[in-house]
């Protein structure tokens, strides 16, 4: 009989405590008042991709530009309709290198798709003057610079090079070239 009266002294008490409360009114139908949300728009994965593979499949390995001199081993280029000054300037180190890649290591489609990226992240942040380096070709299997002979088709395919050159001997000398790319 302790439980039993235990017990009641315990409702008693939260009758007690509960005494002078008004009950809530809880209305049948929830109000929740929510924004809208919008669905994100799909990301065409697909679409990016085929693009990207397009941009690189756009140029070409064989391409022979009509405008480029190469001296030996030094190698310049410029669009035709544009000053020799540019070239001039270009060489002389006239534009600051705002950014720069090194293509040491890949094979020459990794190091197309990457050039390709790489020019096209370069006009969309309005990047003007670009490094290259494709190295000397001292591991390749004939010891000849294979991506230095393919960079520089690649870039005289690429509407966006105005000029390159081969860098100075501080910025990679023959085994790079500066490149001076359009404004947005």
């Amino acid at each position: 009989m302790a439980k039993n009266e235990n017990e009641k002294d315990e409702i008693d008490l939260f009758r007690e405590a509960i005494k002078g409360a008004t009950p809530l009114k809880i209305s049948s139908k929830k109000k929740e008042h929510k924004a809208p949300q919008k669905k994100p728009k799909p990301v065409p994965l697909n679409f990016i991709r085929d693009e990207k593979q397009a941009l690189i499949d756009s140029i070409s390995d064989h391409y022979e530009p009509l405008h480029d001199i190469e001296n030996g081993e030094e190698l310049f280029y410029i669009r035709q309709g544009h000053s020799p000054d540019v070239l001039k300037k270009l060489r002389k180190g006239y534009w600051v290198v705002q950014k720069s890649i090194d293509l040491h290591g890949m094979i020459a489609d990794e190091a197309k798709a990457y050039v390709v990226h790489f020019i096209a992240e370069c006009k969309k942040n309005n990047i003007r003057c670009v490094r290259i380096v494709h190295g000397k070709g001292y591991n390749s299997k004939n010891k000849e610079p294979i991506l230095k002979n393919k960079l520089k088709h690649w870039l005289a395919q690429k509407e966006e090079v105005i000029a390159y050159a081969q860098a100075r001997a501080h910025d990679g000398g023959s085994g790079a070239v500066i490149v001076l790319l359009t404004a947005h």
